[in-house]
């Protein structure tokens, strides 16, 4: 039995524009202990298969993480299969803020170590036992707060277009950087400050909550559903935003628009732009910030060195990369040296002095 992607992106990106049906993206996450990760992976990629479901899922131990689209006409299939596994039954489903019908071109189930890796080995540590969760209205409320401490436990990249007001924004790469790096500097509030957390759909301030409190953090919050459910819950509720700019998403879309602030600049000229795109040289495809004018300019490249070489022949291309394998920059998200206007940002310990004087 096929348990397998067998498609390209063209040909499933073809595929949806002839059949000309709406599609929904959404996401979902649950803790839980799964026995068997693996015949449970082959479950839903046989199940979401036969529903047209394209997406990333990964499935672990601790539980199952998913960011998917199907044609929205099946949407009520797809959530009675939910309701029909016992841990996923009435599952929080954050449909995206923004529709695109190929946010995704194929389906990826995964099984993984962890759902969110963390980096730890503590066998003493409870994922369970979460800090409180907040809606939208007194997640507001808390925030205002002088005894708060607003974290954004998304990376670098992801907060340098987006984040809610006075939120400290950690200079990390991925989260298991940011859950030593926050401990360290949030160490002396652990009984008198209020912690709250948010990320994209909530499901790395859920981890991040059990594990401050496993840390002794005595008050612990989490925006739930994270970005994408707080600005549902704005708009039904004709609430304030207090979130500026766009929220990143890890699909083809990139990122939905929250608000109209832009709060981040192009890497290349530093005027103000909130964009992400990537090189169009295959052999860096770094990740970046680049206005419409510096890519008419540098044809999509994030210097004039991968400009000279996309503008090569396709053959003579793929030989320079021959052997060379791809460039750690992919990884480093809009940190390579060349980039003029790349964000500096400051340690958490000092924003917070700076916030709270």
């Amino acid at each position: 039995m096929q348990l397998y992607n067998t498609l390209s992106a063209k040909e499933r990106a073809r595929l949806i524009d002839n059949a000309g049906q709406h599609r929904l993206t959404l996401s979902f996450y649950k803790y839980a202990k799964i026995g068997n990760p693996q015949v449970f992976r082959d479950h839903l990629f046989i199940t979401w298969q036969a529903l047209d479901v394209l997406g990333r899922i990964y499935v672990a131990y601790e539980g199952v993480n998913a960011q998917l689209s199907l044609p929205a006409d099946r949407f009520n299939e797809f959530k009675n299969h939910l309701d029909s596994i016992g841990f996923l039954k009435d599952v929080r489903l954050n449909i995206a803020v923004e529709q695109h019908n190929k946010s995704f071109l194929k389906l990826k189930v995964k099984v993984r170590k962890k759902i969110v890796a963390d980096g730890l080995n503590d066998d003493t540590f409870d994922v369970t036992n979460k800090g409180i969760h907040l809606g939208a209205k007194a997640f507001n409320k808390l925030i205002e707060d002088e005894s708060t401490v607003l974290v954004d436990m998304r990376n670098h990249y992801e907060s340098e277009i987006g984040h809610f007001k006075n939120a400290l924004t950690p200079d990390v790469d991925t989260f298991r950087e940011s859950l030593d790096i926050i401990e360290a500097d949030l160490k002396e509030h652990k009984e008198t400050k209020k912690l709250v957390m948010y990320c994209t759909g909530g499901i790395r301030c859920e981890k991040a909550s059990a594990y401050f409190k496993h840390k002794g953090f005595k008050n612990v919050y989490q925006l739930e559903g994270g970005i994408i459910e707080y600005t549902r819950q704005v708009k039904e509720q004709a609430l304030e935003n207090k979130f500026l700019g766009q929220n990143f998403v890890f699909d083809d879309r990139r990122a939905e628009r929250i608000s109209d602030d832009v709060i981040a600049n192009c890497h290349q000229c530093g005027e103000p732009f909130d964009v992400h795109t990537n090189c169009a040289n295959d052999a860096c495809h770094l990740l970046f910030i680049q206005c419409d004018q510096c890519k008419k300019e540098m044809n999509n490249c994030c210097s004039t060195t991968c400009k000279e070489i996309n503008a090569l022949p396709y053959e003579e291309q793929k030989a320079l990369r021959k052997g060379q394998g791809n460039s750690n920059d992919i990884f480093k998200k809009g940190r390579a040296g060349h980039l003029l206007y790349k964000k500096d940002l400051r340690n958490i310990f000092e924003v917070l002095k700076t916030n709270k004087k």
